[in-house]
């Protein structure tokens, strides 16, 4: 009569790697045209004159040049206004 009894149930079994997001050239760096600037999960960082916005909210450079950050106010749509980053290149 071998059985096995009390399986139990496990924790800490996740085991996905990280996702590698955040800044990946900062301000005053050059970059070249097609280049990530940004990884990021939503639009946390918006993208200004000299980059573009691939599916998964990646800011890549545009054209090539100087990267550059700025504070700009964003309006949703009920008129209230956030503060988000603006990532640009000249």
């Amino acid at each position: 009569m071998s059985h096995v009894k009390a399986g139990g149930s496990t924790k800490n079994n996740h085991k996905s790697p990280g996702q590698r997001l955040g800044v990946k050239r900062f301000g005053g760096q050059k970059v070249k045209k097609g280049e990530v600037i940004v990884r990021q999960v939503g639009a946390t960082k918006i993208a200004g004159p000299g980059t573009y916005v691939s599916r998964n909210f990646t800011i890549h450079a545009a054209i090539d040049g100087t990267v550059g950050f700025r504070s700009v106010k964003k309006r949703h749509f009920t008129g209230k206004t956030v503060p988000r980053t603006q990532v640009c290149v000249e």
